[in-house]
């Protein structure tokens, strides 16, 4: 995309601003007034350039910054200036053996006179910042969005689009871009303009050459006024000619950036806060070597031309004093230990203690063992920031949590509107109070909620990944709550909780009062080697054929997907009376099989990590295969472990380790289990005749 640049100075200082309709411009500057217009006109107004691609117009109007005598400014001046910070890219569209031509074509300007045309685009501009509130979107799904919810704006949405941004409502920026150049290039540049007409001797041989080639042309007029006598709409200048003449004349020098410096001089991705590693022609900006990042491809191209709208952000709400433990309990069937861990979070939101966060939303984490209820947990605060009037979101790692949790929330809170976002989901485009996601939906949120829960914080894939954790980030206000859900969080986590740097509530105990079922180990060959012997060890069968006997929902776990076939084949063959089937990621069939495993149907589920966590099956037995394979770590097989024992009718399950060895993994998630069971007893939340 290509948009017009301009300078206005209003109360003697500069800004540049960005148009995607330059005639929305014009009246908005003129002063015509009028509801949602602006009623003051501008001091003077220059036209910097009628077509310039969106990426270098964004990094001028982000880096712009005043500088001594800028209000006595010549063209050549402005030229010279913004030369300067175009360098790198200048440089680096030659380096890619394309040449800048930059258009100085003005564009007709349409007369927006008419109050009536003026209350209609105003109203136009409400509806678009309506539709797009609490959004992070590119300008084809921005389309798609208005086809959906609004038909009448999908092709003219441009000039509202406009009009908002002038209202501080909506922003326009590059999809991907640079962080702002550092003050020292600007120090160096500035320090050179001091009174009216002195300039340095790079700057006056730039502009200088500049001048000889253009020959006696005029440069097309000094100033875009408002002054008396000249209207609006009136012929506008460009720089453009003098500013390409000035910029190729700079030296390409390149020093070498180091550390965090070279970091912060990347081309990042400004929607999921990657390094924009690509380069491409673009048609769209006219550019040889465009940047894009592949990083978040699967969502749309985001790239360096490429408009990104994004909603201007509405302080959080505040939540009143927390409720107290009693009253949480009652109000929705909680535990003491739930409650209690309810409260504390309640008068996190209440009285925000700004120490967990060096920057962005304050944190929280509520760090329950798994099947400890943390969903019901969470609905006291749910609850407390709907009644204030706040939006809350709820991202969990996986789709298959996502549609498990759906109709809890449903039902739990059947007075608020719920959108259900994941790969594929009919419900993109929803306003709602709370939004239900996967993790990677949220790179379309900006600044939208006031509280957001991060379920299974450790969980792939948002574990390790810095572009979900940015986009997490960035969905969430400013000023708003961020609490973490974990039963295994990262040792960082767990450092911060014990140092008292990071708020937190521990619940050691599952809803039901039972304890965790402790694991126990049997010695079994490698999966690979049973199924090239075409039989199943003897403990193995011992074991699930007590299993079986109690009638049991059994899991079995492995660690690779192309075991799940042979394995299914020798199941069978050993329990020809049984229902055994296998599911993975890669299954189309996923979703019917975990819910016939649910209601019974299948007895026996062979399945990777795909289902360690978010899924409850009452009376279930667990078996890990291979567990010393180094994809189970601790936290891994804590979660698989999780598995037995959940329901209350059925809090027995059993847990068995199968491998050749012992690790460390399986070593410590014993030891985790175990010592939650010791912590959940000494504050007697597990009566004496459970106890294990």
């Amino acid at each position: 995309m290509r948009v017009a640049l301009y300078a206005v100075k209003d109360k003697e200082r500069w800004h540049l601003w960005v148009s995607l309709d330059i005639q929305v411009d014009n009246v908005w500057w003129s002063g015509a007034g009028g509801e949602g217009w602006n009623g003051q006109s501008a001091d003077k107004r220059v036209l910097l350039s009628a077509d310039l691609p969106l990426g270098w117009a964004v990094k001028l109007r982000d880096n712009v910054k005043p500088v001594k005598g800028m209000q006595e400014w010549t063209e050549e001046h402005w030229a010279g200036y913004l030369a300067n910070l175009l360098q790198a890219e200048i440089n680096e569209e030659r380096e890619a053996g394309g040449e800048w031509k930059n258009s100085t074509q003005v564009h007709p300007t349409a007369s927006f006179k008419e109050r009536t045309e003026r209350f209609a685009l105003s109203a136009q501009a409400d509806r678009l910042v309506e539709a797009l509130s609490g959004r992070s979107l590119l300008q084809s799904e921005v389309e798609a969005l208005l086809e959906e919810k609004d038909p009448e704006l999908a092709n003219a949405w441009q000039a509202a689009a406009q009009l908002a941004h002038l209202q501080g409502r909506l922003k326009l920026e590059a999809a991907c871009s640079r962080a702002e150049e550092s003050k020292r290039k600007l120090r160096r540049w500035s320090s050179g303009v001091g009174k009216r007409g002195k300039k340095t001797d790079s700057l006056q041989k730039a502009a200088g050459e500049a001048r000889r080639e253009r020959g006696s042309k005029e440069v097309g007029g000094d100033k875009w006024s408002e002054s008396k006598g000249r209207d609006v709409r009136a012929r506008l200048p460009s720089a453009g000619g003098l500013l390409r003449a000035a910029a190729l004349r700079l030296p390409r020098l390149r020093l070498p950036l180091r550390g965090a410096v070279a970091r912060r001089a990347d081309m990042r991705c400004l929607r999921c806060g990657s390094v924009a590693t690509g380069r491409t022609a673009c048609a769209a900006c006219g550019l040889t070597g465009c940047a894009y990042c592949e990083a978040c491809l699967a969502l749309g191209r985001s790239r360096a031309c490429a408009l990104l709208l994004r909603s201007a952000a509405l302080p959080a709400v505040r939540c009143t004093a927390g409720v107290s433990p009693t009253v949480a309990a009652r109000r929705w069937g909680l535990s003491s230990a739930q409650a209690g861990a309810a409260g504390a979070a309640l008068g996190f939101l209440a009285e925000p203690r700004q120490r967990s966060a060096a920057q962005g939303p304050e944190r929280f984490l509520l760090w329950a063992v798994t099947g400890a209820g943390k969903t019901e947990i969470t609905f006291p605060l749910l609850e407390a920031v709907l009644r204030a009037g706040g939006r809350v979101l709820i991202a969990t790692p996986r789709r298959d949590v996502v549609l498990e949790l759906a109709p809890r929330l449903g039902r739990a809170f059947p007075d608020r509107t719920l959108s259900v976002l994941y790969g594929g989901s009919p419900d993109r485009w929803g306003q709602s109070q709370m939004v239900l996601a996967t993790t990677h939906q949220l790179l379309r949120f900006h600044q939208s909620f006031d509280l957001v829960i991060i379920d299974e914080l450790d969980a792939f894939p948002y574990v390790n990944d810095p572009m979900l954790a940015f986009a997490a980030e960035h969905a969430c206000k400013p000023d708003g709550r961020f609490i973490y859900l974990s039963a295994t969080p990262p040792k960082e986590l767990q450092r911060q909780a014990r140092n008292g740097r990071l708020p937190h509530a521990r619940v050691p105990v599952r809803f039901h009062g039972h304890p965790l079922p402790v694991p126990q180990h049997l010695t079994m060959a490698p999966v690979q080697q049973c199924l090239k012997r075409r039989t199943l060890p003897g403990k193995l069968k011992k074991a699930l054929g007590s299993s079986f006997a109690r009638e049991a929902q059994i899991f079995v776990f492995v660690s690779r997907i192309s075991h799940i076939a042979g394995l299914l084949s020798l199941l069978r063959r050993s329990f020809p009376g049984k229902t055994i089937e296998g599911t993975s990621s890669q299954d189309p069939e996923r979703t019917e099989k975990v819910a016939g495993f649910r209601n019974r149907a299948i007895s026996l589920l062979v399945t990777t990590t795909i289902l360690e966590r978010g899924v409850t099956v009452p009376r279930s037995d667990v078996f890990i295969l291979d567990a010393d394979s180094g994809l189970f770590d601790e936290a891994s097989l804590v979660q698989m472990a999780g598995r037995a024992g959940r329901s209350k009718d059925a809090p027995d399950g059993s847990v068995i380790f199968l491998s050749p060895q012992w690790t460390r993994s399986q070593r410590g998630a014993i030891s985790q289990i175990r010592t939650m069971n010791a912590i959940a007893r000494r504050q007697g939340l597990i009566s004496k005749e459970r106890w294990i």
